[in-house]
């Protein structure tokens, strides 16, 4: 919540991404929450949960 993302996308978002102890520092500073990559993808996460929740109406 401090870096303004919505908790759950940024779970889902880790958890599909799988990070494991293999992940380079590079790749890893890439899932952080504060970091513009991952916040454009929890972005796109949200767009999709509204998308279905408007289609499942």
């Amino acid at each position: 919540k401090a870096n303004g993302v919505d908790v759950y996308l940024y779970l889902k978002l880790l958890l599909t991404k799988c990070p494991t102890s293999d992940l380079s520092d590079e790749e890893l500073e890439k899932l952080s929450p504060w970091n513009p990559e991952c916040k454009e993808a929890l972005d796109k996460l949200y767009i999709q949960q509204q998308n279905a929740i408007f289609d499942s109406m």
